[in-house]
C-alpha cells in the first residue's frame, strides 16, 4: 500500500472535545474536513466550523457512506462500558467493514494509555498491554480488529489523561483528604499536544505505527493535583504519602519517528502560568 499517497479529505468520526478542535486545526492546514455527530442539534456547530456535517450513529449502525469517502478516517469515539450500547469492539468492527468497502486507505484510531494495567512499571509502545479493566480490554480488542485488517493502514494514538479547556482535573480532588497513592506518577497530555501530535503524524505521513501521546513529565499525583487545586482557587487536596500500584507511560516512537516537541513541557510550570 502506498503510504505516500496524498491526503486531501479527512473524516473525523466523533467531533467532541478532541475531534472538533482537530477538525478546525486541519482545515487551517488546507485539508477538506468531514465530521460526524450523533445528534442533529450539533450539526450546526460543525457547519459553523466549516466542517461538512454528517449524522452518524454507530449505535444504530446508521452509516452514511458519503462520510466514509475520504483519504484518512480518524476514529475518536470512546468505549462506553456497561452502557447497554453495542460493545465497543463490535462498533469498531462495523466501522472497519464500511471503511474497507468505501476504500479508505488510512485510519487513525484514538485509543488510550488506560489500555495498560497498573503493573508498577514504565511502559512504552514496545510493551504489550495486558489490560485488566473492561474499558482496557475493549480498547485492546478494538485495536486488534483494525490492525489485523490489510485493506487499510492503521495508526494507533494512545492518549494519556486529557487536560485542557473544560477539563480541569483538580475538581475531582478539591477539598478531599486521605487521598490514596500520592506518590504515583501522573500520565497526562494537553489538548494542544493532542492536536500537534496528530498533525505531525498526518503531515509526515508517519502512518502504521502505535504512538503514546503523553507528556514526558511525570510529577507525583500529590505534587500535581495539590498545585492544581491551589492554581484553580479550590479547597486544598490532601494526599497520602505512599506509592501503591502505578504505571509511568513513555513514548519511544514520538521522539524517534516524529521528533515532536511538546508545547507543555513541565506540568508544574503549566499550572503556575
Amino acid at each position: 500500500m502506498d503510504q505516500q499517497s496524498e491526503i486531501k479529505t479527512i473524516s473525523i468520526l466523533g467531533c467532541g472535545w478532541y475531534g472538533l478542535p482537530m477538525a478546525k486545526s486541519l482545515i487551517k492546514q488546507g485539508y477538506n474536513l468531514k465530521g460526524s455527530t450523533t445528534t442533529e442539534a450539533k450539526l450546526n456547530i460543525l457547519v459553523d466550523a466549516n466542517v461538512k456535517p454528517y449524522l452518524v450513529d454507530t449505535e444504530k449502525e446508521n452509516f452514511n457512506e458519503e462520510f466514509f469517502a475520504c483519504d484518512l478516517l480518524i476514529i475518536s469515539i470512546p468505549p462506553k462500558v456497561n452502557s447497554g450500547q453495542l460493545p465497543y469492539p463490535d462498533k469498531i468492527k462495523n466501522i472497519a467493514a464500511v471503511a474497507e468497502k468505501a476504500g479508505v486507505k488510512q485510519i487513525i484510531l484514538i485509543s488510550s494509555t488506560g489500555i495498560y494495567e497498573d503493573g508498577n512499571f514504565i511502559v512504552d509502545e514496545m510493551v504489550e498491554p495486558q489490560p485488566n479493566t473492561p474499558s482496557g480490554i475493549a480498547l485492546k480488542q478494538a485495536e486488534a480488529i483494525l490492525l489485523s485488517n490489510n485493506a487499510f493502514t492503521t495508526t494507533i494514538i494512545r492518549f494519556a489523561g486529557l487536560i485542557g479547556p473544560n477539563r480541569n482535573l483538580a475538581k475531582h480532588f478539591a477539598g478531599k483528604a486521605d487521598i490514596a497513592n500520592g506518590n504515583a506518577p501522573i500520565n497526562l497530555i494537553h489538548l494542544d499536544d493532542c492536536l500537534g501530535l496528530t498533525q505531525s503524524i498526518i503531515n509526515q505521513k508517519a502512518f502504521g505505527k502505535i504512538y503514546h501521546g503523553v507528556t514526558p513529565d511525570h510529577p507525583t499525583r500529590k505534587a500535581f493535583y495539590s498545585q492544581a487545586c491551589i492554581s484553580s482557587g479550590f479547597e486544598p487536596a490532601i494526599f497520602n504519602d505512599e506509592l501503591l500500584s502505578w504505571k509511568q507511560v513513555e513514548s519511544k516512537n514520538v521522539p524517534e519517528i516524529l521528533a515532536y516537541k511538546f508545547k507543555v513541557k513541565n506540568w508544574l510550570d503549566y499550572l503556575n502560568s
